[in-house]
């Protein structure tokens, strides 16, 4: 009989729990952490509302991966073998696809210099990398030690887009790739929390009262166009950046084109919707 409770204990998660935390924190009570991160995400998506199509799959994504002895985030677990798409980079790119069938491009078409506004984004990639760099740098390398790739990695949470994130750590620091997926969502998801007090604190009441409005008609040969224009062009002066560009242009061309209805209705709604439940 004691033999069988001995057994039975040493088969539970809590016992695993303690013998891993004794031989690496992070197998153990980092595990038991992460659960707690991932219980925080759901909460998060449930009860205030955050960005819940992304935080819901992810926050329990992080719950199921890190229960012990189970290996669901194993090789051969249902999560090891959906993360495969993770690691090749094919969820980013779709995800990319069914971002540009939502997308209209008309207002930039009619007033290019709005493109300018996207260099704000580079503020805040350039200030989480160099954060990176210099928390490295001033950190025992025991503790913390960031390669530059890492840091670039990490800096790109600061552009507030998931599947850049994603797809630009699965291929500089895949190590890193599921602790940036965590932190890019999360900082997307509390940008209403953020953005208010600094939007008011910076801009007077009279600006934000302003509506913007659409300078000209563009016409349907505009719109088609634009999305082979900008796939031509960053294929040729940025390749690296080729594939997220190409799958985004491809999702709005079939938008502004009109004759698949049905593959952009289906990259707006169905495809993109699985491949966030199978991302989380």
């Amino acid at each position: 009989m004691g033999g069988m409770l001995k057994n039975l204990w040493a088969s539970t998660g809590i016992n695993n729990f303690i013998v891993m935390t004794k031989l690496d924190w992070t197998l153990g009570i980092g595990r038991v952490i992460m659960i707690g991160v991932g219980l925080l995400l759901v909460y998060l998506a449930i009860f205030k509302g955050f960005e819940p199509l992304l935080l819901l799959p992810i926050g329990f994504g992080a719950v199921m991966s890190n229960i012990p002895l189970a290996d669901i985030a194993g090789p051969d677990g249902i999560l090891g073998i959906l993360f495969q798409g993770v690691n090749l980079g094919i969820y980013p790119l779709l995800i990319f696809m069914g971002v540009g069938a939502m997308t209209d491009f008309g207002p930039l078409i009619a007033n290019p210099k709005t493109a300018l506004l996207g260099g704000a984004a580079q503020l805040g990639i350039f200030g989480a990398l160099c954060g990176a760099v210099l928390i490295s740098h001033f950190t025992p390398d025991y503790i913390i030690n960031f390669s530059l790739k890492d840091a670039a990695s990490i800096g790109i949470i600061g552009g507030a887009d998931g599947p850049t994130a994603i797809f630009l750590a699965s291929r500089l620091s895949p190590n890193l790739l599921g602790s940036i997926a965590v932190a890019a969502y999360s900082y997307m998801a509390l940008v209403p929390i953020i953005f208010p007090p600094i939007i008011k604190a910076l801009i007077p009441v009279h600006e934000r009262k302003i509506k913007m409005s659409q300078l000209r008609k563009v016409t349907k040969l505009e719109k088609v166009v634009f999305p082979i224009f900008i796939t031509l062009l960053c294929c040729l002066l940025l390749p690296d950046a080729g594939p997220l560009i190409s799958m985004l242009m491809l999702g709005n061309l079939m938008r502004e084109c009109m004759c698949v209805d049905r593959l952009s209705d289906t990259a707006q709604n169905a495809l993109i919707n699985i491949v966030t439940i199978f991302l989380g």
